[in-house]
Order: C-alpha cells, then structure tokens, then sequence
C-alpha cells in the first residue's frame, strides 16, 4: 500500500537523479556559413539540401541569435541551439531536404512550428516563429523545397499586440529523428535556448550542413545519452502523476468514495490536453490513466446506487 511517506521518498529520488547529471561544455558562437551561393542550391536537384528561404542578403542574416551564442548571467547562461533569420512577414519558408512532417502546430513561444523527419540523413529540421493565420503544411511527406508556411506577424509569431516579436525564421537542424528526443527538459526537441552545449544534445550549424552538402555514412550520428539524462524530466513528471493516480485509486478503495478518481481523473484529461499540445508522449500516460480512474469512479458510483436501492427496498 501507498503511504505519504513513500511517495515523498520517491518523488524526491527521481527529481535527485534528474539533477545528477555532468555540465556541458561551454559553447562559442559558429560563423554563419558562407552562404552567399544558396540560393542557388535550391535549383540543383543533384543537392540533399537547400536554404530554406528565397531571400538571402547580409540584411537577414542571423543577429543576435546566431548558433551557440549565449545569453544571460553567467549563472543562467544560455545557448541558442538554432540560427535566426529576419525577414518580413508572410516571406514563404520551404523545406530544406525531402523529409516527413514529425509536427506541425502552435507552440508557445514559436507562434506556429513545423518539423520535418530527414531519415535519409537521420536528421530533423526545425521551423519556428511561423504564422498561424495563413496557409500552412499540417502533415504528410514533403519534397525538398516545398512551400511549407509564411513567417508570422510579430503579434503572432510567439509575440501578442502587447509584447510583439520582430518577425524572422528561427531554423534549427539536429541529428537523429523528432521521437528520439523527449518533449521536456533541456533535451527537449523543440528546444531554442537551453544551458548545455547544442553541440553535446545533437543541435547542428544548419548553415554548416547546408553549405558543405556532405551526410556522413549512416547518417548524422546521434549523441550518445543515458536515459536518465535524456529522458529524467518527462520520467519524473509521468512517475509523479502515477504515483498521485495510484494513490487517488487507492484511497477511493479503501474508503469506498468515487469522488477522488473522478476530480483526479478530470485534472489528468486537462493536464494530458496540455501536454499533447506540446507533443510529449507523457500525455498518453495521463490520458490512459485518466480513462482508468473514470471508469473505476463510474463502476463505484454504480454501486453506491445499486447498494442504495436495495437498502430502500
């Protein structure tokens, strides 16, 4: 049986070995790549890759938040895992290789975000500050240079009419595919700023694979990680919620009352809402329980009232 104990000795364990993991190396700022002729990799099918927009000056390149720059104090420092690139609203964005959408929708402070599988190169490629508003590719395979969305508005593209944003592509290629990555923590793979080095987590220079056109043998390889340094955050979340739905049935059992699953299981169903908006495969822990503590809170309440007729009759 679950105590108060117990489950504060647990919690605490996992959040523990979450923390325990080694510091990242410090991570300078990359060069954007010469790209002064990738506009034309876009005509050479002969390429894997091309540069995602048809626009190309000094004017748009990448400032402030150019790969690996950092920012913050030195005790909250830290790293962009992507390039940035300025360009006005409703500039068309096109798929860099031929690839799978893995995601596409809002998200938070990306406005609209589409990311696109490359297994042929077993890399993902990342589209952010989008526009929600206009058209837009929701799924389905992808061919390399694609119309996929438009840059968003600055009230749109992650900004609101009172904190806008200044319209530009936030662009990130990493190694390995969207589902090799949690949807939580600093390995999350929808990352933009985080502390450890990109390099360590798998985040590539995308103007550097752009412009050397070159997929190692096998592809670009994945960084090797333990699972509780990868996966430690969304373990912990989805262990806390168990624990708290386990008890919660629990405690319905022992002192025969169907209210707790129920409200229990309804905060489960708005929390897994949530968290699937945000593609972290947790939600389908909570959705699962969630189903269970409503048909169990269901079954009692059934029950009760049949142990109440009988009593009236």
């Amino acid at each position: 049986m679950f105590n108060q104990r117990f489950i504060a000795i647990y919690i605490l364990m996992v959040f523990l070995l979450v923390g325990c993991t080694e510091s990242s190396s410090s991570c300078p700022p990359q060069p954007t790549a010469d790209l002064s002729g990738a506009i034309a990799y876009a005509a050479n099918d002969q390429l894997d890759f091309r540069f995602p927009l048809d626009e190309l000056s000094d004017d748009v390149r990448p400032y402030p938040a150019i790969f690996c720059t950092s920012g913050g104090s030195e005790s909250s420092r830290k790293y962009h895992a992507a390039e940035d690139y300025h360009l006005p609203a409703g500039t068309p964005v096109y798929a860099m290789a031929d690839g799978t959408i893995s995601f596409s929708g809002p998200m938070g402070g990306y406005g609209w975000l589409v990311i696109i599988d490359h297994p042929q190169a077993n890399i993902y490629s990342l589209y952010g500050h989008l526009s929600p508003s206009r058209w837009r590719l929701e799924s389905g395979s992808v061919e390399k240079g694609d119309l996929i969305a438009y840059l968003g508005d600055s009230d749109e593209n992650g900004g609101s009419p009172e904190q806008p944003l200044v319209t530009h592509l936030h662009f990130g290629i990493r190694a390995g595919q969207r589902t090799d990555y949690p949807g939580m923590g600093e390995w999350r793979w929808q990352a933009g700023w985080i502390k450890p080095s990109p390099q360590d987590l798998g985040w590539l220079q995308p103007s550097g694979v752009i412009t050397r056109q070159e997929i190692p043998p096998g592809g670009f390889p994945k960084p090797a990680a333990g699972l509780l340094e990868k996966w430690g955050v969304e373990l912990a979340f989805t262990s806390v919620y168990l624990i708290g739905g386990a008890s919660a049935l629990v405690y319905s059992i022992r002192k025969n009352k169907p209210i707790g699953p129920l409200i229990y299981g309804g905060l489960m169903i708005v929390g897994g809402w949530i968290l699937f908006s945000k593609g972290t495969r947790i939600s389908y822990v909570l959705f699962s329980m969630a189903v269970l503590l409503l048909v169990f809170a269901f079954i009692q309440f059934i029950r009760r009232s049949k142990i109440h007729v009988d009593s009236q009759s």
